[in-house]
């Protein structure tokens, strides 16, 4: 490979070895460092280890030829650019949106490599920009957003809620303050405005939003947070890639659109209609647009895209003497668009300034084809076309340009007519002249006819755009009422359930308390005996009641599900003592058996007064049940004896017949 000049700096240049940004598995790259004219390749290295190259290395370019085999899409592009230290420029050799190939641009700059390898054509994209080849990439305006805020959420609330609050929008406030004063200090020392945006609240503020004219470099202003307040720095993405050339352009002359206004838009373009620059600048001076116009070339025309021409760009026009340009009419937006489309803008003043360079363009284009048709390959073309623009024909610029007199035509000799044909010429000629006149007076009358018409139309839309804004002010308010009423009116319903609950609970403890103050009189007066309450006939059940209430011997229970009982649970119930066992379900005949065993009265059909867990019978009723129980087991007693008796003599019998008495 041929070796251009080189200048002490570090230059990366990259290319794809293997994969694809759009590919799932990580793409591989080549990667040549060139500093100080010596190149370094570094093969098969994934993106992550690059950022972390560049991060030590710090070289003045990236240079690739094509910024989308680092990201798949601008997104991604953006957030590797945020990557990247400050300094770091990235640059795609091949040029911007007029794209030539790299195998061009290398021949071009007395270079050779092979396009296979792209350990190699990562060296050309290195030389390349190292050679000034290529265009810088561009996707931040140079604005910057700094947002203020709370660093936690506020919560639900509570007794202190309100103090809570009240703190922490005071540190959002604080910590506003704090940043505005930042960016007063340092506005008036390198010149550039901000605006700012507060939202107040209970305290002091919720939030704040400053937007800087500026490049984020230049703001000395970064990102953090405390334990209330946060500080968010980010620079606003363009809506279009930006391509800036690296290497200044000879001073061409130059056709410049200008949008004037607290915001000025510039737009820059070459006799060949090619973007040079397109920028829109806040709050920037007279002087500084002249300098940074001048950057580009030698402006011709002057371009704006109202009429009549607005003071500022007649300023700008005298500045460098060049030739005015405005619309015969104003340009609709929809054609400001159509022009401004292939080329594309982030905002309306650099597309305003952009129609008006082209359109400008436009008008010179059928002139500059004569010129190019007309004057000889090896001039300047672009002087001659400035001559003519200035004012020259074709020829005079031609000779001034060539230094040679044009050749000149040969004259036309005019043939003698008769005085009686001039005179009927003469007439017709005056005859034509005075309709043209009527046709111009009544085309002047109908063009005010319609300028008042339009007028009106405008007036009209005016009014009409004034009464939609109003329509949605109010439709807005009338949303955010309905969406407060309905808020509110599911807040009450939730309440009116919540109330529903508590009544229905709060009834239902009425009747319990007058229940249990019936049989706490019942057991002062004596007409009620305490009965505790067994939910279930469980080992777990007996052991919890026993330990809750307390049972005790004499105690009369209440087995309110018996289903699941055995002879050990029964022999449980026994070993406490208790008086009697009430229930009204059936029972196991060994659990049964047990109490009756025990001589522990089983109760059925009892009846109880229960509150909860907590219960009484009256003394007569079971004193009742207690007496027919032992009547009952009185006669079971006297069957279980006969029974045995019976089995005795039954038993005596049959020894007697096998002759053992």
């Amino acid at each position: 490979m041929q070796n251009p000049d080189y200048q002490t700096r570090v230059i990366f240049g990259i290319d794809i070895a293997k994969g694809s940004s759009r590919a799932r598995e990580l793409p591989r790259y080549a990667v040549a460092v060139l500093k100080e004219g010596d190149v370094t390749h570094h093969k098969m290295v994934r993106l992550p280890r690059i950022l972390k190259m560049i991060r030590e290395e710090h070289p003045e370019y990236i240079a690739v030829d094509n910024i989308f085999e680092l990201a798949p899409d601008k997104k991604e592009l953006v957030r590797f650019l945020q990557k990247l230290p400050e300094g770091v420029r990235l640059v795609q050799v091949t040029g911007g949106l007029h794209k030539k190939s790299l195998i061009h641009l290398a021949k071009e700059n007395g270079l050779s490599f092979n396009q296979f390898d792209p350990n190699e054509e990562a060296e050309t994209c290195a030389r390349l920009a190292s050679m000034g080849v290529g265009s810088e990439v561009s996707l931040f305006e140079d604005i910057t957003k700094i947002k203020v805020s709370r660093a936690r959420s506020l919560g639900r609330g509570g007794w202190s809620q309100n103090r809570y609050r009240r703190k922490v929008h005071g540190a959002v406030r604080e910590r506003s303050r704090e940043v505005e004063a930042i960016l007063k200090k340092a506005s008036k020392e390198h010149g550039y405005t901000y605006t700012s945006r507060i939202s107040s609240g209970f305290g002091g503020y919720v939030r704040a939003e400053f937007t800087v004219y500026a490049k984020r470099n230049q703001v000395p202003v970064g990102s953090g947070s405390t334990a209330d307040a946060q500080i968010r720095v980010s620079s606003v993405v363009r809506d279009k890639i930006q391509y800036t050339p690296l290497k200044k352009l000879k001073r061409r002359p130059t056709i410049v659109g200008i949008d004037p206004g607290t915001t000025v838009g510039i737009a820059i373009l070459s006799f060949d209609a090619e973007l040079l620059l397109l920028k829109s600048i806040r709050g920037i001076s007279h002087d500084e647009v002249v300098k940074l116009i001048a950057e580009y070339g030698k402006p011709a025309v002057i371009a704006t895209d109202v009429t009549p021409t607005p003071g500022s760009v007649e300023r700008i026009r005298r500045s460098f003497n060049a030739v005015i340009s405005t619309p015969s009419a104003e340009i609709s937006s929809e054609e400001k668009i159509a022009l401004g489309r292939p080329f594309g803008y982030s905002n309306d003043h650099e597309r305003d300034s952009l129609a008006a360079a082209l359109y400008a363009y436009r008008n010179y284009k059928n002139m500059f084809s004569r010129v190019e048709k007309k004057a000889p390959q090896h001039l300047d073309m672009d002087k001659i076309k400035l001559y003519v623009i200035q004012g020259a024909s074709i020829g005079e610029a031609i000779e001034k340009v060539s230094g040679l007199p044009v050749p000149e035509k040969k004259p036309v000799k005019v043939l003698e007519t008769p005085a009686e044909d001039t005179e009927e010429r003469d007439r017709k000629i005056s005859e034509k002249l005075k309709l043209k006149d009527t046709q111009i007076n009544n085309l002047r009358d109908y063009l005010q006819e319609l300028k008042k018409e339009l007028k009106a139309k405008d007036k009209r839309i005016s009014k009409l755009e004034l009464k939609l804004e109003n329509m949605r002010k109010a439709n807005h308010l009338q949303i955010r009422k309905d969406k407060e009423i309905e808020i509110r009116e599911h807040k009450i319903s939730s309440l009116k359930k919540d109330l529903r609950r508590a009544k229905k609970s709060l009834k239902k403890a009425h009747y319990n308390i007058k229940k249990l103050k019936q049989i706490r009189k019942m057991e002062i007066k004596g007409e009620g005996i305490p009965v505790k309450i067994l939910p279930s006939f469980t080992r777990e059940a007996i052991f919890e009641i026993k330990d809750r209430l307390g049972i005790k011997k004499g105690d009369v229970i209440f087995l309110q599900d018996a289903s699941g009982g055995s002879s050990v649970t029964a022999s449980m119930v026994v070993e406490l003592g208790v008086r009697a066992v009430i229930t009204y379900s059936d029972m196991t005949y060994a659990a049964e058996d047990v109490f009756f065993r025990a001589n522990v009265p089983l109760l059925k059909n009892v009846r109880i007064q229960r509150v909860d867990d907590l219960a009484v019978v009256d003394p007569a009723l079971l004193q009742e049940a207690l007496g027919e129980w032992e009547k009952e087991a009185e006669i079971k007693r006297q069957e279980e004896k006969e029974k045995k008796l019976k089995h005795l003599v039954d038993e005596y019998r049959s020894e007697r017949r096998r002759g053992l008495v």
